[in-house]
């Protein structure tokens, strides 16, 4: 994610932390100051934030090393505003397992709240009158402090457990409704609710706070590319790269000239070239490189071209190639059988192989 702040590494899971994050202690510092808060108050609340988010990353963390348990990496966590993402290469498949995976985070919010329990006297707070514990809630301080960050927690379970997708409440249902009604049904379900709930948010944005007009938008974007993303594998399950591969390709060699390159795009529909020598495969260069050294024609290919690629073998599942496409961010795979180049294959190809599958 661009603009993202390197912290560190936690079970070798890179976290990071979006700019965009600053907003929010500014945010917090201004409700603050207008509550006739001083430096000290504000410093606290900027404290509660951060402590907040080392729970949110404990909460993803749970999730990451659970998936972990059934071998699935996790590229990243990064903070946001309004919460973490962990960037797991895929949701598990197995009901059973995504269960496990989805109820992770929060259960980890959980203990971190019975952990907390045990440092706050809650029969001193029980004992206050209303207007005693808003004094108390309003008043700065080590004993207030802990119970913001443990009320923080339970609302971050409460939140996260919402049956509503991309919520982890929601992928809990996804879960337990797969096993009755296969895992695409249960995903148009699931994300349904997430539009449904997306909606409802919004509108209490426009009444009462902007800031639920970002997590609408993320909540309903989540929703629809995960019903999308399982609707596609759906399509494609049991279908391999010869099915949908191009065959027809305009292949370039090391020592041509960037010039070259610019007129093998003008004069056909492809836009990423595989790069051989003498009939072996060396590399790929990619549009984005050709726009890039247009301007330089007598610069060679081999100055260019990209040599840390992936192949994919003519047998392997396009669901396969799907994950690759998500999890290294490259689109076009050249496709050889027995080693040898007969093709590629790229998400343009895939999208024009899901349409046709999905109008027979």
């Amino acid at each position: 994610m661009k603009g993202a702040l390197h912290l560190g590494r936690i079970a070798g899971i890179k976290i990071e932390i979006h700019w965009t994050f600053s907003f929010l202690l500014i945010w917090v510092v201004f409700l603050d100051m207008q509550k006739g808060g001083d430096l000290n108050s504000s410093l606290l609340s900027i404290l509660l934030i951060l402590m907040l988010f080392i729970c949110v990353v404990l909460h993803e963390l749970g999730h990451a090393l659970t998936a972990k348990r059934f071998g699935i990496g996790t590229k990243k966590i990064t903070l946001l505003p309004i919460g973490g993402v962990a960037l797991l290469e895929k949701m598990p498949e197995k009901p059973g397992q995504e269960l496990l995976v989805a109820i992770a985070g929060p259960a980890v919010n959980v203990l971190i709240a019975m952990l907390l329990s045990f440092f706050i006297p809650f029969h001193n707070y029980f004992a206050l009158d209303p207007a005693g514990l808003e004094d108390f809630l309003n008043t700065s301080g080590f004993q207030s402090f802990l119970l913001f960050l443990f009320i923080a927690n339970i609302m971050l379970v409460v939140f996260n457990m919402i049956p509503a997708f991309p919520m982890d409440g929601g992928r809990v249902l996804r879960a337990l409704l797969a096993y009755k009604l296969g895992r695409v049904k249960a995903t148009e379900i699931a994300s349904g609710l997430g539009q449904i709930l997306a909606v409802l948010f919004f509108m209490l944005g426009i009444l009462i706070n902007p800031f639920l007009i970002l997590i609408a938008l993320f909540i309903f974007m989540g929703a629809y590319g995960e019903n999308q993303m399982v609707k596609q594998q759906s399509v494609l399950e049991g279908h391999i790269v010869k099915e949908a591969m191009l065959t027809k390709l305009t292949i370039l060699h090391p020592w041509n000239s960037m010039e070259e390159a610019v007129h093998a795009v003008l004069a056909s529909t492809e836009k990423d070239f595989v790069v051989t020598d003498n009939n072996r495969i060396v590399g790929v260069l990619y549009h984005k490189d050709i726009i890039k050294n247009a301007g330089k024609p007598a610069t060679l290919i081999k100055d260019v071209m990209q040599t840390n690629i992936r192949t994919v073998d003519i047998s392997q599942a396009i669901t396969t190639v799907l994950e690759y496409i998500r999890n290294e961010k490259s689109t076009f795979f050249p496709v050889t059988r027995n080693n040898e180049l007969v093709g590629a294959i790229d998400m343009t190809n895939i999208s024009e192989f899901i349409v046709f599958k999905s109008n027979p």
